[in-house]
């Protein structure tokens, strides 16, 4: 692991790391706020998956997370959105290849070989951030913005036990349901839509899968909200499941990170709380 940056920041360190992905055949940045601690204590840990066209630098450098992790004495672990490079295959549209991983395996060719989000995301980082920096892998918790918002979720019910507390900002809900997710599932998973219901997460939930809890923000004047993001789908699906779940409709907010920052000490605050020991 090569380190890319550090900065002192609101009592801990900001850092930015790089790093060789065996899963995507690339080289990986990602970002890790530490807040100060106990020589050989163990935080801790939000994930933060971040949406298409990002990288790890937008909520970085415009999240407004750091205060709250240090008030609360929590690690913030920010990845990249897809593999970069000049071998790896792309595509002209802002929503599909580089910047729009949409943190799944890809099976479909030329995606296959590099576009191995879900794998990174799941099993390949965190075993290289437990083995790197002070975190409790106990106490996880994970959240995103729109794609990865869709990240946060479909990962969590996956992989129950895994995170305690998970929450989104105005998540891609429905995959199956809205133009972004049918694009990039054809093109990473293939036509059969069966096989897509394992990155939907109203369909994981209506198959079974349950999370502890679930805190979500989702602006009314998102220009998203409608077409894409879909928000009503959870509503439903977690009512008729039976799903424990907060959804707010922020008036007025769009889907920006003036949005997000605005409710980010809220997120970090609501996850430490399910993440004490």
């Amino acid at each position: 692991m090569e380190t890319v940056s550090t900065n002192r920041t609101h009592g801990g360190t900001q850092g930015v790391y790089r790093h060789q992905s065996a899963e995507t055949g690339t080289e990986m940045t990602f970002s890790v706020f530490v807040p100060d601690h106990a020589p050989g204590a163990k935080l801790p840990v939000v994930w933060y998956l971040s949406g298409l066209t990002c990288t790890h630098a937008n909520v970085t450098e415009k999240g407004e997370f750091r205060a709250a992790c240090a008030q609360h004495g929590v690690i913030f672990i920010a990845p990249d959105t897809s593999p970069r490079g000049d071998d790896v295959p792309d595509d002209e549209a802002y929503d599909f290849g580089k910047g729009a991983g949409f943190y799944v395996d890809a099976t479909q060719e030329p995606w296959a070989a590099n576009f191995r989000m879900r794998a990174y995301i799941e099993r390949e980082l965190p075993a290289l951030v437990d083995a790197q920096f002070p975190v409790d892998t106990g106490r996880q918790g994970i959240t995103g913005h729109s794609m990865g918002g869709h990240g946060a979720l479909t990962i969590a019910l996956r992989n129950p036990g895994i995170f305690r507390s998970v929450s989104a900002f105005s998540p891609i809900v429905s995959p199956l349901n809205c133009p972004w997710g049918d694009k990039a599932l054809t093109g990473y998973i293939g036509a059969d839509r069966a096989a897509w219901r394992e990155y939907d997460a109203c369909a994981l939930i209506e198959d079974g899968a349950r999370l502890p809890d679930l805190l979500i923000d989702q602006g009314t004047a998102d220009s998203f909200l409608e077409g894409q993001l879909r928000t009503q789908l959870l509503a439903e699906a977690c009512e008729k499941a039976g799903q424990p779940a907060t959804i707010r409709m922020q008036e007025g907010y769009d889907h920006s990170y003036y949005f997000i920052s605005t409710f980010m000490s809220d997120h970090i605050a609501w996850h430490a709380s399910r993440l004490k020991a």
